[in-house]
């Protein structure tokens, strides 16, 4: 017999409504098997979320909502009673679970409400093309089944986040802006990326793309309600039916391409079952600045520094509504932001353009520009990272 297409399942959930959301969810994981095909009376599960630092209230859409994660978190309750959730939170004040609502939400239902580093993190070997060992979170290895739960939104430097890079959470923060500064490559931190999604498989992945973000993702773009549900056994096939939904070539996003190219999961021949492809795409969706890693790989090797230079996005500081909170100069890698009589600035000569300082400032006194020449190039790029109107599989 020849293999199964993998299977995505596409539901549509127009506002966050636990119980709706439940409801979609249910008949989402049926089509993928049910959840008893993963979760028994005493199976352990750990669900990641996408809970960036610093906090911010669900409504501005940087967060996996927490009535999605409950509406989730309610499902697996119905199967076993060990069931926890969390991501790596920087301490803060307040504190980022309360601002998020996640507190009271895991109160409320009674499930473990868990800050990664303050669990701890085991170091692991693993084969990655980038990374031979990598420490991962205690709650995660310590977990019978992964469930992933990453947010639907676009990336100033990967392009797209979303069930891969949800997975990047699982290290230490400390070793996440670390690698910002080791990898500068973007193609060479896309595989850095997928080498820790390797070694952290989830067994389930479930996407709030109710409400989107789009433009300068993914903590200062704008909102875009989409009502999307998406789940399947395969995170990568669910970036890949994402993608498709916005209208992305799922190949130009590099940490779907590594991870296809790779075997960990596929980026084509999916089988969509629920609500079909078109029925969800939107043809307008707005992308960031091109990320410098859209443009390796398109010129000869001695050109790629030079045009990077010229028309990758960089970010830059606007005084106006910059609070001088020092949130970018603390993430910083390579010490470029700095903070000066109460406002923060961005040292051009060593900035990777990582795009840390703009997805932790949460003032939007990070905007994102580029050259003169890179108003003439961008359009092209675009357009090479676009695709036909969907079909109903990608």
């Amino acid at each position: 017999m020849p293999d199964q297409p993998t299977r995505v399942a596409l539901k549509r959930a127009p506002r966050y409504d636990e119980n709706e959301i439940q409801t979609a969810i249910e008949s989402a994981v049926a089509a993928l098997g049910g959840i008893e095909a993963l979760v028994r009376h005493d199976t352990r599960v750990f669900a990641k979320v996408n809970h960036l630092s610093p906090p911010s209230p669900p409504e501005r859409g940087i967060i996996t909502h927490p009535a999605f994660t409950a509406a989730v978190l309610a499902v697996l309750k119905g199967h076993t009673r060990h069931v926890a959730v969390g991501d790596d939170l920087h301490p803060s004040t307040p504190e980022g679970f309360e601002v998020s609502g996640y507190r009271a939400m895991c109160n409320r239902l009674g499930v473990e409400l868990v800050n990664l580093r303050e669990v701890g993190f085991r170091r692991i070997s693993c084969d990655g093309v980038v990374l031979k060992e990598v420490y991962l979170a205690r709650s995660l290895l310590e977990a019978d089944v992964l469930v992933n739960l990453p947010k639907l939104k676009t990336h100033s430097l990967t392009l797209f986040t979303g069930a891969v890079k949800n997975m990047y959470g699982v290290i230490p923060g400390g070793l996440r802006v670390a690698f910002h500064g080791q990898h500068k490559d973007p193609q060479e931190f896309n595989q850095v990326v997928v080498d820790i999604f390797a070694a952290a498989r989830p067994h389930l992945t479930i996407m709030d793309g109710i409400v989107a973000m789009e433009g300068a993702g993914p903590a200062n773009g704008s909102l875009r309600e989409l009502g999307v549900i998406l789940a399947g056994r395969d995170a990568v096939a669910v970036d890949a039916v994402a993608a498709r939904i916005i209208g992305l070539d799922p190949l130009a996003v590099g940490t779907t391409r590594c991870a296809h190219e790779r075997g960990l999961g596929v980026a084509e021949g999916i089988e969509v079952v629920g609500e079909p492809i078109a029925a969800a795409a939107v043809s307008d969706f707005r992308l960031p600045p091109v990320p410098a890693g859209a443009i390796v790989g398109r010129a000869p090797r001695f050109l790629t520094q030079f045009i990077t230079r010229q028309i990758g996005a960089r970010p830059r500081v606007v005084p106006r509504t910059c609070t001088g909170c020092g949130a970018c100069a603390q993430i910083c890698p390579t010490g470029a932001a700095t903070v000066t009589n109460g406002k923060a600035a961005i040292d051009r000569r060593t900035c990777i353009r990582c795009m840390c300082c703009h997805e932790v400032c949460r003032f939007n006194a990070i905007a994102l520009g580029g050259s003169a020449l890179s108003g003439l190039i961008r359009p092209l790029l675009r357009a090479g990272r676009r695709v036909r109107p969907p079909r109903s599989t990608p």
